[in-house]
C-alpha cells in the first residue's frame, strides 16, 4: 500500500517529493515555496505535522493568488521602514559615558545604550538592530548602521561625549 501512496505523489526533478510549505520550515523553505524532499521526510514529519501539502496544481494557484496580497503588504512595509530610514538619518542622537583626559572610556557604549538614547528621540528598536563593528570605547562622532529590513539600513549619528559632572560641588552643572 505505501507504493501507492509514492506514486501519487508530485515526484521533482531529483526523483523527491514535491511539497507547498505552509509553514515557514528552517533550513527548508518560507511559506508559499514548493520545495523537493524525500519522501520519508513528506510523508514522516511535514505533511502530519501540518507544515507542508502535496504541490498540487490548485494549491500552486491559491498560493499564486496569496502571494500578490503578500507582495503588497510587503512593499508598504518596506516603504514604512524607508521612511523610517530617512528620518533616522536625519537624526545625532548623544550618549554621555565615563572618559579619561585621553577620550578613552572607562566603559563602552554599546547597542544598550544607543538604544535607550533613540528611545528618548521617540524611536523604538531592538537592540539586534543596531549593527556596530564593536563597542564605542572613545569620545566622538560615529556613524552607525540599524538594520531595520534585509533591504533597508540607516545610518544614524551618534555622540560620545565626556558625562557632565561637577568636580567642585556646584550644583546645577549639567
Amino acid at each position: 500500500m505505501p507504493a501507492t501512496r509514492h506514486k501519487r505523489l508530485p515526484k521533482g526533478e531529483n526523483g523527491g517529493v514535491q511539497l507547498l510549505l505552509i509553514h515557514n520550515v528552517e533550513h527548508l523553505g518560507k511559506q508559499g515555496d514548493i520545495v523537493e524532499v524525500k519522501p520519508g521526510h513528506a510523508l514522516n514529519y511535514l505533511v502530519p505535522q501540518g507544515l507542508a501539502t502535496i504541490a498540487n496544481d490548485h494549491h500552486k494557484r491559491m498560493v499564486e493568488k496569496h502571494r500578490d496580497k503578500l507582495r503588497a503588504i510587503e512593499l508598504e512595509k518596506l516603504k514604512e521602514y524607508r521612511d523610517l530610514a530617512d528620518e533616522l538619518g536625519k537624526q545625532s542622537i548623544t550618549i554621555e559615558a565615563n572618559a579619561n583626559d585621553e577620550g578613552h572610556l572607562y566603559g563602552s557604549v554599546g547597542p544598550h545604550e544607543i538604544v535607550d538614547a533613540l528611545k528618548g528621540a521617540g524611536f523604538t528598536l531592538a537592540q539586534d538592530q543596531i549593527r556596530l563593528e564593536g563597542p564605542l570605547k572613545e569620545l566622538g562622532l560615529y556613524t552607525i548602521k540599524i538594520h531595520l529590513h534585509s533591504e533597508v539600513e540607516a545610518g544614524l549619528k551618534v555622540w560620545v561625549v565626556p558625562t557632565v559632572a561637577s568636580e567642585t560641588g556646584e550644583p546645577g552643572a549639567s
